[in-house]
C-alpha cells in the first residue's frame, strides 16, 4: 500500500481519490477550503449540470485546442460513463430541451454527500483547512490552523484548478512554485465569462439586468440561439459565454471584436424590410419597429443604442442591423468573474500518464491543464475524466517503481 497525496478536493481531485483507494492505496486528500468541492456545490445551487447527451463524436470536440490530447481520459469516461457513476451515487438523471444532463433533484448536495460517504468507506482521509505552500525538503509544505506541516508521500496528484472563482480556492496561486520546478504554464485567461460594453448612462440605468430573449448570435464559434443578459457593464449570460473563446481570442489579437446578433430569427430580412417599408415615416421609431418588425423593449432600445438616425429611418438598412447587429465589445470581465479559465500546464510537459515530465511522481488533473471548453456539462466532465486518468496513470507508474 503506498501513501497518496491529492491536493484539491475538487471534482477533479475527488474523482481521482476514489480509483485509487479502489486500487488499495492509503488516500488523503488536502483541501484549503473549509469544505471541498465548494465550485461544486456553487455551481449547483441553479441545476447542476452534470454532463451533455449530444451525440459523443461532438462532444469530444468541445474542448477546442486540447480536444485531440483529451480524447484518450474522455474515452475512459464519457458522458453516459458519468451518468451511470452518478446513478449508482443514488442521483438519478434527466436530459433537458438543452441537451445538458441534470440530476432529477437539481441539487449538487444530495450527490457530493453520496460520494463523500462512499470515499469515506473506500478510505479515504480529507483533511480540511490544509493550504499547499510549496515543496520542501523530502515533502509537500501545508499552511494548517496548527501551523505548517511537512506531508510526505510516495505520489502526489495536483488538482488545483485554475484561476476563476478564487474565494472558492482556484485562485492560482500554485503557479510560481511549479515554475520553479521547470514546468511551462501557459497564462490563465477568463473563459465562459461576459464582456464590457460602452453602454450610455441611460440605456444601462434602465436596461441592466434586462435579458434579450430568442435570439441568435454569432462569431468565430457559429451561430447559436438562445439569450443573454444585459449588464451594467456590457452582457453575460450563456449565449454570450458559448461566443466567449472566440470573441476573447479576437480582441487579444485584434483588439476589437463585435457579437453578432439576430433580434428577429423566425424572419428575413427581406420580410422585415417590406413590413418596416410600410409604416409611417412620420411614426415614432418605436411604433414602426413595434408594428413592422414586432420588436420592442430592450430589444428595440438596443437597435436605438447601437444604430444612428441614418440607419433607422431606411428600412433596408434597418432590417439587415435587426438581423446582424454587432454589439461592439470593449474587453472581457474580469478572470476572477468567469466561470472557468483558459490557460494552464502545457501539454508538452505532462506524459501520457498526466505526470509531470520534470517532477517524478507528480500528477496533475482538472482545470490546471491547459484547456476549456464551453458551459454545459463539459467542464465538469473533463474534469473528473482528467482527475480518474491521472489517477490510473499514478497506478501504473506505481507499479513500475515498486
Amino acid at each position: 500500500m503506498r501513501r497518496i497525496a491529492i491536493v484539491g478536493g475538487g471534482p477533479a481531485g475527488l474523482m481521482a481519490a476514489e480509483t485509487l483507494s479502489q486500487s488499495g492505496h492509503a488516500v488523503t486528500v488536502y483541501e484549503a477550503m473549509p469544505t471541498v468541492a465548494r465550485k461544486f456545490l456553487l455551481a449547483g445551487k441553479s441545476g447542476l449540470n452534470i454532463t451533455h447527451a449530444e451525440d459523443y463524436s461532438l462532444f469530444a470536440t468541445r474542448f477546442g485546442n486540447a480536444s485531440a490530447r483529451l480524447r484518450e481520459a474522455l474515452d475512459a469516461f464519457t458522458p453516459d460513463d458519468l451518468t451511470s457513476w452518478a446513478e449508482g451515487l443514488g442521483t438519478a438523471t434527466f436530459v433537458g430541451t438543452s441537451g445538458r444532463v441534470f440530476p432529477k433533484a437539481m441539487k449538487a448536495s444530495p450527490l457530493l454527500r453520496a460520494w463523500l460517504r462512499r470515499l469515506e468507506t473506500q478510505g479515504v482521509h480529507i483533511q480540511i483547512r490544509h493550504r499547499w505552500c510549496g515543496f520542501a525538503e523530502g515533502g509537500y509544505l501545508f499552511e494548517t490552523p496548527k501551523g505548517e506541516k511537512l506531508v510526505q508521500a510516495d505520489a502526489i496528484l495536483l488538482a488545483l484548478g485554475g484561476a476563476s472563482w478564487p474565494r472558492l480556492g482556484s485562485d492560482a496561486t500554485w503557479v510560481p512554485w511549479l515554475k520553479e520546478k521547470g514546468v511551462e504554464i501557459s497564462d490563465f485567461r477568463p473563459a465562459n465569462c461576459g464582456f464590457d460594453i460602452e453602454w450610455t448612462e441611460a440605456f444601462r440605468t434602465r436596461f441592466a439586468g434586462e435579458p434579450l430573449k430568442s435570439v441568435t448570435a454569432t462569431s468565430g464559434a457559429g451561430t447559436l440561439p438562445g439569450e443573454f443578459v444585459i449588464t451594467e457593464h456590457g452582457i453575460e449570460g450563456s449565449l454570450v459565454y458559448a461566443h466567449a473563446a472566440s470573441l476573447r481570442d479576437r480582441l487579444e489579437k485584434d483588439g476589437k471584436a463585435a457579437l453578432v446578433v439576430d433580434l428577429a430569427p423566425g424572419r428575413t430580412a427581406e420580410r422585415l424590410s417590406h413590413d418596416l417599408a410600410k409604416q409611417d415615416s412620420k411614426a415614432s421609431f418605436t411604433n414602426r419597429l413595434r408594428k413592422g418588425a414586432g420588436i420592442d423593449g430592450v430589444k428595440a432600445s438596443l437597435l436605438r443604442e447601437l444604430t444612428d438616425e441614418a440607419d433607422r429611418s431606411n428600412p433596408d438598412r434597418l432590417a439587415t442591423l435587426i438581423k446582424a447587429l454587432p454589439i461592439p465589445l470593449l474587453r472581457p470581465r474580469p478572470i476572477d468573474e468567469a466561470i472557468s479559465s483558459a490557460g494552464g500546464i502545457r501539454w508538452r510537459g505532462i506524459d501520457q500518464r498526466y505526470m509531470l515530465k520534470t517532477l517524478p511522481g507528480a500528477f496533475v488533473a482538472g482545470e490546471m491543464l491547459d484547456w476549456e471548453a464551453p458551459t454545459g456539462g463539459y467542464l465538469l466532465t473533463a474534469c473528473m475524466a482528467t482527475g480518474r486518468a491521472a489517477a490510473k496513470g499514478m497506478v501504473e507508474w506505481l507499479e513500475q517503481v515498486e
